[in-house]
């Protein structure tokens, strides 16, 4: 039986099924890490800082579909299948969906309608999609003797 994410490839479909690249992946990891981190500091402007944690969101659950094979062909998608890839679910991605739907009005109609509620719950989707990345990253433990 197929996987949801297999179930998603295809002709007019947003993913595609590619091989993972572990330097990409490392890559996307490093950034969005970097991002979260920045999107924390206070003295930023409110603006700058739900730019990082939405920037820092998208790079870190990109890297999610990474590891498991998959490239999308839009931003949205790569929140929509974190039950998937990383086993969050709505309570994250639905965050990152509203940021997503935020980013979109002010970008392609100048209205960045943000506060610092939504900022500080990007913040909190975002380090829960690091930790379950983390622990996908990190090395498998040794087995004991």
């Amino acid at each position: 039986m197929p996987s949801p994410l297999d179930n998603l490839c295809g002709p007019s479909r947003p993913l595609t099924a590619e091989a993972p690249d572990a330097r990409e992946f490392a890559g996307l990891l490093r950034s969005g890490l970097a991002r979260l981190a920045d999107a924390q500091v206070t003295q930023l402007s409110l603006e700058s800082r739900f730019d990082l944690a939405y920037n820092a969101a998208h790079a870190m659950c990109l890297a999610a579909l990474r590891w498991h094979g998959y490239r999308s062909s839009n931003r949205f998608i790569v929140f929509q299948v974190l039950p998937h890839t990383l086993s969050l679910g709505p309570e994250v991605w639905r965050v990152l969906a509203k940021g997503h739907e935020i980013r979109n009005l002010g970008e392609y109609e100048g209205d960045m309608n943000v506060d610092e509620r939504i900022v500080r719950d990007l913040i909190a989707a975002c380090q829960r999609v690091a930790a379950k990345l983390s622990a996908l990253a990190a090395p498998a433990a040794p087995a004991s003797d």
